[in-house]
């Protein structure tokens, strides 16, 4: 009689463990920085600059929850940065992601058809060491693999510890990332959705075509990727045909390019979220009135307090799974580029589907008024 050991399973080399930071490259990132702390109520927790040793740029890195940013601008013209806000405007450029060795998922993700971006290299000091390499993505957009396991320091070498003033304002209450929102151009939905499956590992959770996205004036097609966990999810668009521009051109227009639109942050209570938010100057888009008289009818069997969610704004969705609340705040900088979703989930996994037509008719509203529809 013999005994036979139980097959292992071989370790994806590009097992995902989460979005380790967004990195805006803006204009000015001591305005920056303090725009998302005083405004979006993220502390401040570490700088890198020419007090630190960094001579050609200053970066702060922000964190709320489990959401951590970082804002970089150039010291000096004629750099990739000073050349990439010059081009785009303040926009992501890396959308990076946390892994265990990131030699291993740069090598993987090479061997799959990624471009590399930036070869692997490591940052030391006295805390450790950490490693990163990146790939190209949409446009000028990257992902980094970002390995910390040897770090302790606050965030990176080169970077320094800092504290935020004291906040007399109410706290936010932001989580996480929940996802973040690509638009490409026209006919390369598809081609990224394949990259995302075939490089990283993702599957296709979700597609909308321009019959559930589009009013009378404007469409646009998306699909959502998600890695096996869920944990990192990709929503992908791109314009559909119609009588004026859709919300996607105008993007592209003013990105001149693709890139990421929007970033969608989970929150417990986006209630009291939006009171604060209020309080600290954001402002949202807002949906027609009647939008709520049907939210009574579909949500009648749930206590919501409906006139609430119509005094600040909130939309409502439900499928077999629960029911979600969001909420899309007005743009973060004056390009009609990057902004901000809220979103409280109780159940449901989607996308808010029954709020597109909605949403759509608000993000239409906001181009007119920017002569931009």
């Amino acid at each position: 009689m013999t005994s036979t050991a139980p097959e292992t399973a071989t370790p994806d080399p590009l097992d995902l463990e989460a979005v380790d930071a967004l990195e805006f490259w803006v204009g000015n990132a001591l305005q920056a920085a303090h725009f998302y702390r005083s405004a979006w109520g993220f502390d401040i927790v570490a700088y890198a600059g020419p007090e630190t040793g960094v001579r050609d740029k200053a970066s702060y890195v922000l964190e709320q929850g489990k959401l951590r940013i970082v804002v970089t601008s150039s010291l000096r013209e004629g750099t990739e940065i000073s050349r990439h806000v010059a081009r785009h405007g303040d926009g992501v450029r890396d959308i990076a992601l946390r892994v265990a060795d990131a030699a291993a998922a740069f090598d993987e993700a090479i061997r799959r058809g990624a471009v590399p971006q930036t070869p692997l290299y490591e940052e030391k000091d006295d805390h450790g060491v950490i490693r990163r390499a990146s790939i190209a993505v949409y446009g000028e957009t990257v992902h980094s693999f970002v390995e910390r396991r040897d770090y302790e320091g606050v965030y990176a070498p080169g970077y320094e510890a800092r504290s935020s003033v004291p906040d007399p304002l109410p706290a936010v209450g932001l989580l996480g990332f929940d996802h973040s929102v690509a638009n490409v151009e026209l006919n390369r939905m598809n081609m990224w959705v394949d990259f995302y499956e075939k490089v990283l590992g993702f599957s296709l959770i979700q597609g909308f075509t321009d019959e559930d996205i589009s009013t009378e004036y404007s469409a646009l097609m998306s699909k959502v990727v998600s890695d096996g966990d869920g944990r990192i999810k990709f929503p992908i668009n791109e314009p559909a045909p119609g009588k004026k521009k859709s919300q996607v051109d105008e993007y592209l227009d003013f990105y001149n390019g693709p890139g990421l639109q929007h970033v969608a942050i989970n929150t417990d209570d986006i209630v009291a979220s939006v009171e604060a938010l209020t309080v600290r100057g954001i402002e949202f888009m807002r949906v027609p009135d009647t939008y709520y008289e049907d939210l009574r009818d579909r949500f009648s069997d749930l206590d919501l307090d409906i006139d609430r969610l119509k005094k600040y704004g909130i939309l409502a969705d439900r499928d077999d799974e629960g029911y979600l609340l969001q909420i899309f705040s007005r743009m973060n900088q004056d390009r009609p580029t990057v902004f901000f979703e809220l979103i409280e989930r109780h159940g449901s996994r989607g996308f808010g589907n029954g709020n597109f037509k909605a949403l759509f008719i608000a993000l239409e509203r906001e181009q007119e008024r920017r002569g931009n529809l």
